[in-house]
C-alpha cells in the first residue's frame, strides 16, 4: 500500500538496496542523505550480510512502483542481475549505469526511475558523478514522450 504524504513531507525519498556492503551502496546512502533525501535501505543496507539479490531488487523496485518513494538504486556485483530483477515489476524503468552521460541519457531520454549500479566497477567519486547526473533532469525530453509511453504500455500486456 502506498503511503500518503502529508503537505509537509518536502523531501524526496529513495530506496536503496544492495545485496552486499559495496563502497558504492554506502556512498549512495550517504551521499543522497547528505543532499536532504529520505533513503530508505533495503537488503544489506539494513542487515549488515549479503542477501539475494532478486530479493532486494524487488523490493526497491515495488517501492518505486507504489509511489511509496520518488525513486530507486539497486546494486549488486555486476549491477546486471538487480536491473533485471527490477524490470519485472510493473512500472518500473531500471537502467544499469556505469558513467554520468548514461545516467542522465536514462533519466532525459527513458524516465528511468530505478539506477542500477555495479559494486564491483562503481568507485565512491564515480557514484556520486552518476547520482548528480541523475538528479540534474527534473523532465524528460519531450521530443521522446511517444516513445516513453511505448514502453509504459508494455506493461499493460504483461
Amino acid at each position: 500500500m502506498t503511503k500518503a504524504r502529508t503537505p509537509q513531507e518536502t523531501r524526496k525519498r529513495v530506496a536503496v538496496g544492495a545485496d552486499d556492503l559495496y563502497p558504492a551502496a554506502l556512498e549512495v546512502v550517504r551521499y543522497l542523505s547528505s543532499k536532504g533525501f529520505e533513503v530508505e535501505r533495503v537488503g544489506s543496507l539494513v542487515t549488515g550480510r549479503v542477501e539475494p539479490w532478486p530479493d532486494v531488487a524487488v523490493e526497491v523496485a515495488k517501492r518505486v512502483a507504489g509511489g511509496e518513494v520518488d525513486f530507486g538504486v539497486v546494486v549488486c556485483y555486476t549491477g546486471t542481475g538487480v536491473s533485471i530483477a527490477a524490470n519485472k515489476v510493473r512500472g518500473v524503468r531500471a537502467a544499469l549505469c556505469f558513467d554520468a552521460e548514461t545516467a542522465r541519457g536514462a533519466r532525459l531520454w527513458n524516465d528511468a526511475n530505478v539506477l542500477a549500479l555495479s559494486g564491483r566497477l562503481t568507485s565512491p567519486h564515480v557514484a556520486r558523478e552518476i547520482l548528480d547526473a541523475w538528479l540534474s533532469v527534473e523532465r524528460i525530453d519531450e521530443s521522446e514522450r511517444t516513445n516513453i509511453e511505448k514502453v509504459k504500455k508494455m506493461d499493460e500486456v504483461r
